[in-house]
């Protein structure tokens, strides 16, 4: 997944848990409280290898777009990736007052050479090419897959993947879309299928088809920037295929990364993790589950 630059941008479980190595002295932070969310004992401020001692620096770019972020202010733990990030943050022992953020460029996050943080959360997707020059942890988000229809149309009011039997569906060509569209949605007309995702944004503009299916990060773009008057009908998991999941990143050979991995291990397996991606990824960004 590509960020993009206007508001609502658009974009396999690495389930490593090894223990934490501490810190050499000269990077480990100073006297900084454990806090009861510490994911282990070896996992806690004073041990952890930072960018600044006793500070949790995380990097993401400016503007800062919902519904990932609230407000341009990812200091604020609104939106799914602010309120990932901090909940990963509480579960290494830092308060919130522990945390810091600095500005990185999405291309700027990936790109070989030293970062300036502990770790970027950015819409990143976890790619084997991306992988050479940086590291990533485990995944903190499984891209679902949203339905866009003009508001008028008698599809926007679909609850369930059923109701939208009849649509004529338009698609990008070699997406993972394409696949979930014919095992979850199973139209009755095969889905028109397009090279380009613009040309489907442009295909559902002059009512050709009644809804597109692409990524849900791409929905919220298309409904803010791409088509006036479009709805995200909805959202819904795919089926088959490796899916695309969104990682936390972090400077090649981090230490960082086996005990963030555990945080995110332990949100998941606690169901927080799954509240607050219902909170801001379902409920107030307009985008229910069709079942």
């Amino acid at each position: 997944m590509r960020r993009s630059p206007l508001p609502l941008a658009v974009g396999a479980l690495v389930l490593a848990a090894a223990a934490c190595a501490p810190a050499p002295e000269s990077t480990s932070a100073a006297s900084a409280p454990a806090g009861s969310g510490a994911a282990s004992p070896a996992c806690t401020p004073d041990t952890l290898p930072l960018t600044t001692s006793g500070t949790l620096t995380i990097g993401t770019d400016k503007p800062a777009y919902e519904p990932w972020f609230k407000n341009d202010d990812p200091s604020n733990g609104q939106g799914f990736e602010s309120a990932v990030a901090y909940a990963v943050a509480g579960k290494l022992g830092f308060t919130k007052d522990q945390v810091a953020w600095t500005v990185v460029p999405f291309d700027s996050s990936f790109a070989p050479g030293p970062k300036q943080f502990d770790f970027d959360v950015n819409q990143i997707s976890i790619t084997p090419e991306r992988k050479k020059a940086v590291d990533f942890s485990q995944g903190y988000y499984e891209v679902k897959q949203g339905v866009v229809a003009l508001e008028k149309s008698k599809f926007a009011s679909a609850t369930t993947l059923a109701e939208l039997k009849d649509a004529k569906i338009g698609v990008q060509a070699a997406t993972t879309a394409f696949q979930a569209v014919r095992d979850l949605i199973k139209p009755s007309a095969d889905p028109s299928v397009f090279n380009q995702q613009v040309d489907a944004v442009n295909a559902l503009k002059n009512h050709q088809i009644d809804a597109i299916v692409v990524d849900l990060p791409t929905a919220f773009y298309v409904t803010a920037a791409q088509v006036e008057g479009s709805k995200i009908v909805g959202q819904f998991a795919a089926s088959s295929g490796t899916p695309e999941e969104f990682g936390l990143l972090f400077q090649k050979g981090s230490g960082l990364v086996s005990c963030v991995d555990k945080a995110i291990g332990e949100l998941k397996s606690s169901g927080e993790l799954a509240t607050i991606e219902s909170q801001w990824l379902t409920a107030s960004a307009g985008a229910p589950e069709l079942k």
